[in-house]
This record gives structure tokens, C-alpha cells and sequence, in this order.
């Protein structure tokens, strides 16, 4: 019986792609870097905002550690007041998290995002969801895939590992729930590919919201 469901959020729970690119891009131009286009960027997400910064700088600017702090600056300052211009849920998510609230299910979130940006998205999109963690990122940390922030959330909500379940987008998320020994399963509408997902040896592959529930529901779970 599963009784915490933990989620990704960026690609998972929330669609927030543009937000991240406009800010991106932002920090980009205010060094005097050439943008990118926004269907660039769901190759980029998925390690952290400092990872994003990398991957989006020219190559001879990435190891140059004053320039990645002043985008890191750049981009969290605009960010933070940009986080939810084009953010929204993904369609049935919403409905998702109130159904598995009634039902008493814990839920909790892990982020390789900062965490005072997963803690704003949180409270602002699902403030009645029964969410006992909701992490982030914190710097001197290790980012997922080191499954630390995993551990965390589980002891926020004591809960043994076989009665969870990991939810999110990615290998890397994917791989998080494996290092925790936690069963996964991998959503196909966000950032990355069902083959990556398949190739992270995700535990079940869900094509949309009302799956994650029959999941659930079909396997004894709840």
C-alpha cells in the first residue's frame, strides 16, 4: 500500500519552461550573451539552476566561475519576480493532488530547483494539497540524482520506502528513485522523452494524470 507519493515539480507537476527560458535568457543579455530559442531549453533543465546557467552560456564563458555567479544573480533576481508569468499546472494535475488529498495520501515534492522558488510555486498553484515536504535545492548540497533530498522528505513524513512512490519527468529523476530504492514512475508530458525514462529503467511510464490514480488504485496501493 502506497501512502506518500513524492513528485518532481518542473515538467512534472508544473509546466514552467517558459519561465525558466525568459529568465534565462534574461541573465543571458544582461552579460552580453547571445538568447536562446525556448525549445531549446527542455534540454537544459533537470540539474539545478547553476547547471541551467551552464549549459545555456558559450563554452568559454562556462568555467569562468565570476561569470556563472553573476547569471546565477541575474537570473534569480528577475525569476523571482517572473516565476509565475507562463507557469501553469499540467491538465487533471490540480485534480490529481485533490483526489489523492481526500483519499489521505501524503505528498511531498523534490526539486533540483532553489527552494524558496519550489516553496512560492507550491503555496501559490496547489495551496490545499496535503504536501508534509516541499524541498528544493539548497546550495552545499548535493542535487538529485544523490538521493539525500529523497531521504529528506522521508523523514518529514516517516513512511516506509516500499509504501512510496517517486513520480517525475526524467533519467535524472528516474535515477534519483532508483539510488533511494524507491519505485518509480516516469510521467511522458514533461521535459524529456518516454525513451529516457525507459532508459532510466523507470518502474511504470503514465501518459497522463488520471494513470498515476489507476496506478495506484489498480495495483492495491491505497
Amino acid at each position: 500500500m502506497k501512502s506518500y507519493i513524492i513528485f518532481d515539480l518542473d515538467g512534472t507537476l508544473l509546466n514552467t519552461i517558459d519561465d525558466l527560458a525568459t529568465a534565462t535568457n534574461h541573465a543571458l543579455e544582461s552579460l552580453g550573451y547571445p538568447r536562446h530559442g525556448l525549445w531549446v531549453y527542455p534540454t537544459m533543465v533537470g540539474n539545478g539552476v547553476r547547471k541551467l546557467i551552464e549549459r545555456a552560456l558559450p563554452a568559454e564563458a562556462r568555467n569562468d566561475e565570476s561569470i556563472v555567479k553573476r547569471m546565477l544573480a541575474e537570473f534569480r533576481a528577475y525569476y523571482d519576480e517572473h516565476l509565475c508569468d507562463a507557469t501553469t499546472p499540467y491538465r487533471g494535475i490540480s485534480e490529481l493532488l485533490n483526489e489523492l488529498t481526500a483519499r489521505g495520501i501524503n505528498l511531498a515534492v523534490t526539486s533540483n530547483k532553489y527552494e524558496s522558488a519550489v516553496q512560492r510555486l507550491i503555496k501559490h498553484f496547489f495551496p490545499s494539497a496535503n504536501f508534509r515536504a516541499v524541498l528544493g535545492h539548497v546550495d552545499g548540497l548535493p542535487a538529485k540524482p544523490d538521493p539525500s533530498i529523497v531521504f529528506k522528505a522521508l523523514g518529514l513524513c516517516p513512511t516506509p520506502k516500499a509504501d512510496t512512490l517517486y513520480i517525475g519527468d526524467s533519467g535524472v529523476d528516474m535515477e534519483t528513485a532508483r539510488r533511494a530504492c524507491i519505485e518509480s514512475a516516469g510521467v511522458s508530458w514533461g521535459f524529456r522523452s518516454v525513451l529516457e525514462l525507459r532508459q532510466a529503467y523507470a518502474n511504470h511510464i503514465v501518459s497522463t494524470p488520471d494513470q498515476i490514480l489507476d496506478l495506484i488504485i489498480d495495483s492495491g496501493k491505497i
